[in-house]
């Protein structure tokens, strides 16, 4: 039952079919918390796109990042690993042991890796609403659109969005450190409301990422 529900988790960042979230209307992470259901405030005020403009220009000028990161499943449970950056279009989460799970996005899909019962799960990236972090150049207009905002709290301040397109696909939600600007965490709402949360410490942006982390030949050694 713990493999199922780390699973249930990582595919939860794959954007597909989660087990429900139970318990308060906000979930706490490391030192961030995120509302699971944000308050909008008025699209266009000078603060949100002061806001977006930050987070767009920061999120832009990404080229790689390392860090640690905190899952927690739609179940509650968590999970603790590794995360690579190397946009566009290239992510890893590797999970610590005992776990044998690896979620690869390379070549415009997203992979995960069960190695210990040899499953294997691919959607096309542009169906994850994780895809948007990884997209070339993001703007949060056009075929992104921003659904909420939380103005600055504590320091934090929260960007929602979803496919313009495709809105039902699921959202993600960005939370930025504002001084110094940094990402903290994301929260991926799949299309049944499944949530799950991704907290980062440790974050290493520029750091050398070889092309090697995103192969998705998985053999025995993964």
């Amino acid at each position: 039952m713990k493999s199922i529900r780390v699973i249930s988790g990582c595919i939860g960042l794959l954007g597909m079919l989660c087990v429900g979230i139970t318990g308060s209307s906000y979930q706490a992470f490391g030192d961030v918390v995120v509302s699971s259901s944000p308050s909008p405030v008025n699209t266009g005020s000078a603060v949100q796109l002061s806001a977006q403009d930050q987070a767009q220009s920061w999120i832009n000028n990404l080229s790689t990042l390392q860090a640690k990161f905190q899952q927690i499943a739609p179940d509650g449970q968590r999970s603790t690993g590794t995360v690579w950056i190397k946009r566009p279009g290239r992510i890893r989460f590797e999970y610590n042991k005992p776990s044998e799970l690896l979620l690869v996005a390379n070549d415009g899909k997203m992979v995960f890796h069960d190695s210990e019962v040899g499953q294997t799960t691919t959607i096309p990236l542009d169906q994850s609403p994780l895809g948007l972090l990884l997209k070339p150049k993001l703007s949060f207009s056009g075929d992104v659109s921003v659904t909420n905002f939380m103005p600055p709290n504590n320091g934090l301040f929260q960007i929602t969005m979803v496919r313009t397109a495709s809105p039902s696909d699921g959202s993600l939600t960005l939370i930025f450190n504002q001084n110094p600007m940094m990402l903290k965490a994301w929260r991926v709402v799949d299309a049944q409301g499944k949530v799950t949360m991704v907290d980062l410490y440790d974050l290493q942006p520029g750091v050398s990422v070889s092309n090697k982390l995103f192969k998705m030949d998985f053999g025995d050694n993964e």
